[in-house]
């Protein structure tokens, strides 16, 4: 054999080393593969020093292309976004989230407006369904906060098979209930740019809701809003949302608190933050966020209900707020709870207590696979809430009698009702769109959906026992009121916080 010959036979043996390379797995170190090719160019140089170089350069292109393709293997694998990136075949645009909110009640470092830029989500609009961005993604979707379970009883849990055996059998539900949380983040992250003041509520809220059911993808009750969209203000706590017709604005003094609900196949999450402008609330809101969080931290399998109202409040009232030269202590709003939360069913039965003497039996706990929202109120007023003012959220009882209804009308309402919301909370807003709360079910063949003159209908449904009203719960007038809500999974091993995002 010549010397050429030889040449030749070794620029074989080095093209099949990277390309035996490029089929390698993944997770092969790449500075060892850079090391087999310069070892065998190595070779093939010392070999034909006497000869043509051509071979050499040929060899050192090869070697060049092979250190780009593992360059960007690094980046792609390196990271969430880029390993989104790389499942949708680059068809989505990865950013770094730059843009903070409008408002204050957020996390002063993490908080953006465009948190959703990093996953490939458009800006300043989000257009692109949630499922769309995680489609072809191995990672599925983001995992909440993990959070160890505190009871001595329980820390067995992370590294037993028997609890690992049986998260892997609720992985179906793991998935739906990330799935409607990564919604309610991108969603609210939407709705912080449009906070400002001047806005109308009833814009604010009807274009949060027609977000929401954009990302969701909304499809009747498969999927779609949990429940209406609540904007309290001030002394109001909770369950106000504009009526057609309300002309509220939001103002620089205003507290707003922003709760609203995302379900997938009726796993509802359920998370609220405070609005706020004037920095003089910021005792008020950090007290309330302060309590949520340490009532996230003490819940866990095996915790009474009791012991996380005592722990809630005695965070809370560590706080006092001043306004106009007045000192308020902050107090929690002792008639408001968290609650433990079912399939169609905000209200799943447990109540999480937020003050220490609640009355709450101390035999209840927390149980294994069950899902709970840990909400705390706090208040500058007397702490203690009343049904006050025009009603705007309603829901049928998940246990509704079966009633005879005389009246045609309430029967025509029933009807819409059960099969569009179901059991999920609706509001008159909702009755009063085109298409009666659900695109996907009434828009087709003709059929709005829409209720005219249904109220003497809604009242008799709700004398009857079939539909429960849920008006506006007010503290006394003058005061300030403010809230923080997260959704959490009792998971075998462990807690997670499905909620938790970068600005809450």
């Amino acid at each position: 054999m010549t010397a050429e010959d030889e040449k030749k036979k070794m620029e074989e043996e080095v093209v099949a080393v990277v390309d035996n390379d490029d089929a390698a797995d993944d997770n092969d170190d790449a500075d060892d593969d850079d090391e087999d090719a310069a070892a065998a160019a190595a070779a093939v140089d010392g070999g034909t020093a006497d000869g043509d170089d051509g071979a050499t350069t040929t060899i050192k292109k090869k070697k060049r292309k092979k250190k780009k393709k593992k360059k960007k293997k690094a980046t792609a694998g390196g990271s969430e976004e880029g390993a989104i990136a790389a499942a949708n075949n680059g068809n989505l645009t990865i950013k770094v989230p730059c843009t903070r909110p409008p408002h204050l009640g957020l996390d002063k470092e993490t908080a953006y407006i465009d948190y959703s830029v990093k996953h490939g989500q458009t800006f300043p609009i989000p257009t692109i369904p949630v499922r769309t961005l995680f489609k072809d993604s191995s990672i599925g979707y983001p995992i909440g906060e993990i959070q160890n379970h505190l009871l001595e009883s329980c820390y067995y849990r992370i590294n037993s098979d028997e609890t690992r055996q049986s998260e892997r059998l609720q992985q179906d539900l793991y998935g739906k209930v990330r799935w409607g949380a990564e919604v309610h983040r991108q969603v609210r992250n939407y709705a912080q740019s449009l906070c400002k003041p001047g806005i109308l509520l009833t814009d604010l809220c009807t274009k949060l809701e027609n977000k929401n059911r954009e990302l969701v993808e909304e499809s009747g009750l498969e999927r779609g809003v949990g429940f209406p969209t609540g904007c309290s203000i001030n002394h109001v706590a909770a369950h106000y949302t504009p009526n057609v017709g309300d002309t509220t604005c939001l103002q620089y003094d205003d507290v707003m608190k922003i709760d609203f609900g995302v379900q997938i196949d009726g796993r509802i999450i359920d998370s609220a933050y405070t609005v706020y402008f004037n920095p003089k609330y910021d005792p008020l809101v950090e007290a309330v966020k302060m309590a949520t969080n340490e009532g996230i931290k003490v819940s866990g399998i095996d915790v009474r209900l009791c012991d996380i109202g005592e722990a809630i409040q005695e965070v809370m009232e560590s706080y006092e707020i001043e306004l106009n030269n007045k000192t308020y202590p902050i107090k929690c709003c002792r008639n408001l709870n968290g609650h433990s939360i079912g399939q169609y069913q905000i209200h799943a039965g447990k109540s999480v207590p937020i003050v220490k003497d609640s009355g709450c039996d101390p035999s209840i706990k927390m149980e294994e696979n069950e899902i709970y929202a840990i909400e705390t109120f706090g208040s500058t007023g007397r702490g203690y809430v009343i049904e006050d003012g025009e009603c705007s959220h309603y829901m049928k009882n998940f246990d509704a009698p079966r009633v005879p209804l005389r009246m045609l009308s309430s029967k025509k309402l029933l009807g819409h009702i059960n099969k569009t919301f179901g059991t999920l909370a609706f509001c008159r807003r909702w009755l009063e769109r085109i298409d009666g709360g659900s695109a996907h079910i009434h828009n087709m063949g003709g059929n709005t959906g829409q209720q005219t003159k249904y109220m003497g209908a809604l009242k008799n449904l709700c004398d009857v026992g079939i539909v429960q009203a849920y008006p506006p719960l007010c503290d006394v007038k003058g005061s300030y009121t403010a809230q923080y809500e997260h959704t959490i999974m009792m998971r075998p091993t462990c807690k997670e916080v499905v909620s938790r995002g970068d600005d809450y």
